[in-house]
């Protein structure tokens, strides 16, 4: 794989399973320590010969619920394929009037109120204590980059699309809808967004020290609005097809600009997170199990793989 460099990733939710516009070159499904990822990994380029993964979050045929999706295994199976870069996307409720059904925003924080059933770090179960940075969720830079690229894209769509930025997104556990007091209080904490699915996959991509991004499609109006029915799956399902073509658009209109970004002069906004979680791995001690690093090595080679690893750890 590694003669391809499959620098990007992209992770599909409901709706999107595909890409057009990208020739398809074989499936491979790494095996993890974390086990295998939702769904066999399609590589495929673009014309100019550009390598991408595409991964579909809850799995083929859509039978993965949103807690039981396998986040430790999805990101450390792209790591290992080379990504440094993941665009992820995600079907969302809006919770501002003004974020209509069909709309795209690109999230620059999270509220989390998923209930702990989601292992959320790479570190869990193992003799190993590490503590991420995580107060700026979303990879910055590359938001910032994406913004441009994005709006660019649904311009040339030409159906109206707005783009939101600078939005907050609650991930709620499911796979229930919120409740009408629930839905309210979201928007009374902040929150624009909401969906089933960032978490704990932004906070892994970090550990992983990936960049990181989510483009949400918004499907429904949650159930704060007093003058309209409670979402349902059936009103989601009215909008999921049309953002799923817009998605697959912008997706393919990006992947070209993205890989020559991470490969040009503008390298170092795709190594943000780079190096990142070398302070944050509490030092080595004698209790450290020797197959616990042996399992981080998979997904943080730099830091439990050789005697240089060695030296950084008991640092």
């Amino acid at each position: 794989m590694a003669d391809e460099k499959v620098l990007i990733g992209i992770i599909g939710g409901s709706g999107l399973y595909h890409i057009d516009n990208l020739t398809f070159v074989k499936h491979v499904n790494p095996e993890t320590p974390w086990g295998f990822p939702s769904s066999p990994i399609t590589i495929a380029t673009t014309p100019s010969g550009t390598h991408v993964a595409f991964l579909a979050r809850h799995g083929q045929g859509h039978t993965i619920l949103p807690s039981a999706v396998p986040a430790r295994a999805n990101i450390a199976a792209l790591k290992s394929l080379g990504v440094r870069t993941i665009i992820a996307f995600s079907a969302v409720g809006s919770l501002r009037e003004e974020i209509s059904p069909g709309s795209f925003a690109l999230p620059s924080q999270i509220i989390d109120r998923t209930k702990g059933v989601r292992p959320a770090s790479f570190f869990e179960g193992t003799s190993i204590v590490a503590h991420a940075m995580f107060g700026d969720p979303f990879s910055g830079k590359l938001v910032n980059w994406l913004e441009g690229k994005v709006k660019k894209a649904l311009e040339a769509e030409g159906r109206g699309v707005q783009l939101f930025t600078g939005k907050t997104i609650v991930c709620m556990e499911g796979p229930q809808f919120s409740t009408r007091a629930e839905s309210i209080m979201y928007r009374q904490w902040g929150g624009d967004l909401i969906n089933m699915s960032v978490l704990p996959e932004a906070k892994l991509a970090r550990e992983a020290e990936l960049s990181y991004a989510l483009i949400a499609t918004a499907t429904d109006y949650d159930s704060w609005r007093p003058q309209s029915e409670a979402v349902t799956a059936a009103e989601v399902f009215k909008t999921l097809k049309a953002n799923a073509d817009t998605s697959r658009l912008v997706a393919a209109t990006i992947i070209e600009d993205l890989h020559a970004a991470i490969t040009g002069d503008e390298a170092s906004i795709f190594l943000e997170e780079a190096g990142t979680m070398k302070f944050s791995i509490m030092p080595r001690s004698q209790l450290q199990n020797p197959e616990d690093r042996k399992k981080l090595a998979f997904v943080l080679p730099e830091y439990f793989e050789g005697e240089e690893a060695k030296d950084v750890s008991s640092a």
